[in-house]
C-alpha cells in the first residue's frame, strides 16, 4: 500500500513527467480566512503557481470552492445556512468575489480567468460532456485558465443535480482530459494512517491501491464553511484512478505547494492508478452519465462480468429497479449488494422485467422480437470494482 520516501520521490518524478494536463482542486477552508473572507494572498500565491505550470505547456484547470464561504463573509454570516434557497443566494453573491479575485491575480501575470460553472447534469448527457471538454480545450488554446465551480446558484440537490462536493467535480473534470493529474489541496497534509491530530499518526507518501483498508483511514474534517472531508477526497481519487489518472492530496496552506509538487518533492500523498484504465465513451458511462436504474445479478453472472469480460445476459439477472428507456445507463450489483459495473441497457425496463432469468433464445418468444442477444453488451459495460480497458 505504501512505499518508502525514496521510492515515492522517484515515482512522483515519473508521474509528473507524464502529466500533460493538471486539474487542481482547492477547498473552501484553504482559500478563506477563519472569518469566511476570501484569502486574497493565498489566491495570489495559487494563481502564480498555476501560471508557472501553464508555462510548461500543460493544460491547467482550477476547480475552486469558496463561493458560499465568500458570500457568507460578504454578507456577515457566521454559520452556513441549511436552506437551499439561502445557499443558492449566498453562492451567487460570493461567486462574483471569487472569480474577480482569480482574474485580478492571473491578469497581473498575463493570463485571464475563464469562469466555468457546471452542474452534474452538464456531464450526464454525452453531447454536453463532449461540449464541456471542447470548451475547456479552447480556453487553454487562448492561454486562459479555467476556474471551475459547481453552479451552486442553480444546482438543486432534491433533483439530484449536485456533484455532492467539488472533490468529485474535480475528478469528473479530470476525466474529460488525457494524461491528466488531479491535485486536491486540503487543510490536511495528506492521508494519515490515524487521526492527523495524533502525533503517532504517519502520513503516507504513496498509496498504490485505494482499497477498503485505505478508505477506512479517511478522517472527516467538516466546518461551518465547507462540506468535503477526507472520505470525499479518497472517493475522488478512486474515480481518477478508474480514468488511469494519479491524484495527489497535498497541504493547500503551504503557499508553495504546487511548486514543490512539480519540483518532485515528496509532499502530501500520491495515489497511483492501476496499469489499465477506462477510456473513451466508457469513461463517461462509468463515472459521469446519469444512472437510470439498477439490476441485481446472480453470482454466476457477477463472476462472468468480473472474471471473463462477458456481456450481461437476461438469464443472469435476478431483479431490477427503476424505470428506464433503451440506451439508458444502469448500475449492476452482485448478490451481496456491491455495485460492480455500469452499462448501456439494450432493452427498456418494461421489457427487462419480462425476460429476467430467461435464456437468450427465449427472448423472441416472450417479447415478439430479439434485437439483442444480451441485455448489456460488453463493449458498453464498465467494471467498477476492478481495472478495465
Amino acid at each position: 500500500m505504501a512505499s518508502p520516501s525514496s521510492s515515492a520521490a522517484e515515482t512522483r518524478r515519473t508521474v509528473i513527467d507524464h502529466a500533460g494536463s493538471v486539474v487542481v482542486k482547492v477547498g473552501t477552508r484553504v482559500i478563506t480566512t477563519e472569518q469566511g473572507q476570501l484569502d486574497r494572498q493565498r489566491i495570489d500565491a495559487l494563481s502564480a503557481q498555476l501560471c508557472r505550470i501553464a508555462d510548461t505547456g500543460r493544460q491547467v484547470l482550477m476547480v475552486s470552492s469558496g463561493a458560499v464561504g465568500a458570500g457568507m463573509g460578504k454578507l456577515g454570516l457566521a454559520d452556513r445556512p441549511s436552506g437551499l434557497a439561502q445557499l443558492q443566494a449566498i453562492a451567487a453573491v460570493g461567486q462574483t468575489d471569487l472569480i474577480q479575485a482569480y482574474e485580478s491575480s492571473l491578469a497581473s501575470m498575463g493570463r485571464h480567468a475563464a469562469q466555468v460553472l457546471l452542474t452534474a447534469a452538464d456531464l450526464r448527457r454525452r453531447s454536453a460532456y463532449l461540449n464541456v471538454r471542447n470548451a475547456l480545450t479552447q480556453i487553454h488554446a487562448f492561454g486562459a485558465i479555467a476556474i471551475i465551480n459547481e453552479n451552486d446558484s442553480v444546482a438543486v440537490s432534491e433533483l439530484m443535480t449536485t456533484f455532492g462536493d467539488n472533490d468529485r467535480l474535480a475528478s469528473q473534470v479530470a476525466g474529460l482530459l488525457s494524461d491528466a493529474m488531479l491535485v486536491i489541496l486540503s487543510d490536511v497534509d495528506g492521508l494519515y494512517d490515524g487521526p492527523p491530530s495524533n502525533p503517532e499518526s504517519r502520513r503516507l507518501d504513496l498509496v498504490e491501491t485505494i482499497d477498503d483498508q485505505v478508505l477506512a483511514m479517511a478522517q472527516a474534517h467538516r466546518s461551518a464553511h465547507s462540506k468535503g472531508g477526507m472520505a470525499s477526497k479518497l472517493a475522488a481519487a478512486k474515480v481518477a484512478a478508474l480514468h488511469g489518472q494519479p491524484t495527489i492530496i497535498a497541504p493547500g496552506r503551504d503557499d508553495r505547494v504546487l511548486d514543490k509538487i512539480f519540483a518532485g518533492e515528496v509532499i502530501g500523498t500520491l495515489f497511483l492508478p492501476p496499469n489499465r484504465s477506462i477510456r473513451g465513451r466508457r469513461r463517461w458511462i462509468g463515472t459521469a452519465a446519469r444512472v437510470s436504474g439498477s439490476l441485481v445479478l446472480d453470482q454466476g453472472a457477477a463472476d462472468a462480468l468480473r472474471k471473463s469480460g462477458s456481456s450481461l445476459l437476461a438469464i443472469g439477472i435476478r431483479s431490477l429497479s427503476g424505470s428506464f428507456q433503451r440506451g439508458s445507463v444502469v448500475a449492476m450489483f452482485d448478490p451481496q449488494g456491491q455495485e460492480i459495473a455500469r452499462g448501456l441497457c439494450n432493452y427498456p425496463s418494461t421489457e427487462v422485467e419480462k425476460i429476467i432469468g430467461q435464456p437468450s433464445d427465449k427472448i423472441s418468444e416472450i417479447l415478439g422480437h430479439r434485437p439483442y442477444e444480451c441485455v448489456v453488451h460488453r463493449n458498453n459495460l464498465v467494471l467498477l470494482d476492478s481495472t478495465d480497458t
